[in-house]
C-alpha cells in the first residue's frame, strides 16, 4: 500500500515543479494552492509565507543535488577521480533534458538579488555547500588546487547552462563534458 502524500508534500511538490519551470516570482500562492488541491488554511499551516516555501524548495533541491555526490561516492568509494568524472557526466546529461531550466540555486539568486532575502541566502548556501563537497572530492583526488577546480567547474557549468538556453535544441552539450575533463586532468597531472 502506498502512503498518501501529506498536504505539505503536495504543496512542495507542486511549488517545486512550478518554481523550477516558470520561476519563483511568476508563480503565486493561489496557483500553488489550487494545483496542490489543499485548502488555503492548510497551506499557511505548513508554510507561513511564500519565502518559507521558497526555502523548502531550495532545501529539497539541495538534497537532490547532494544525493548525486553521495551516489558518486558509493559507486566509486576509493576513486575520487572517477567520482569527479561521474558528477560531470551527470551534469552534462541534465543539460540535455528537455525540461532543463538551469540551476535552481542560480535561478533563485538571479530572481532575488537582495542578499538579505531568505531565498537568496539559502540558494547561496546551497551553492557554497555543493562547491565545498566537490572541492573535497578534488582534494582526495590530489588536485593541485581543489578549491579552484571546484570553482572552475561551477563556473563552467554556469556557462554551459547559458549556452544550453541559447542553442537549444541543437546544443552540443559534449562541450561542457569535454571542457570539464580538460579542467580536471589539468589539475591532476
Amino acid at each position: 500500500m502506498t502512503k498518501k502524500e501529506s498536504a505539505k508534500e503536495r504543496i512542495l511538490g507542486v511549488a517545486s515543479e512550478l518554481f523550477y519551470t516558470e520561476g519563483i516570482r511568476a508563480v503565486g500562492i493561489d496557483r500553488i494552492i489550487a494545483e496542490s488541491g489543499v485548502a488555503k488554511a492548510s497551506f499557511y499551516r505548513n508554510f507561513a509565507t511564500k519565502d518559507d516555501l521558497v526555502v523548502a524548495f531550495l532545501e529539497q533541491r539541495q538534497l537532490r543535488s547532494l544525493s548525486k555526490i553521495e551516489e558518486a561516492r558509493k559507486l566509486y568509494p576509493e576513486e575520487p577521480v572517477k567520482q569527479l568524472h561521474f558528477l560531470v557526466k551527470v551534469l552534462s546529461a541534465s543539460i540535455r533534458q528537455p525540461e532543463f531550466r538551469g540551476c535552481p540555486f542560480t535561478n533563485t539568486l538571479l530572481e532575488f538579488p537582495d542578499s538579505a532575502h531568505p531565498g537568496h541566502r539559502t540558494a547561496l548556501q546551497c551553492r557554497v555547500d555543493h562547491e565545498t563537497e566537490v572541492s573535497e572530492i578534488a582534494r582526495q583526488a590530489k588536485a593541485r588546487n581543489p578549491e579552484a577546480l571546484a570553482a572552475q567547474l561551477e563556473m563552467l557549468y554556469g556557462g554551459a547552462i547559458v549556452d544550453a538556453y541559447i542553442r537549444k535544441p541543437s546544443s552540443d552539450n559534449d562541450n561542457f563534458y569535454n571542457a570539464a575533463m580538460v579542467l580536471i586532468e589539468s589539475q591532476l597531472t
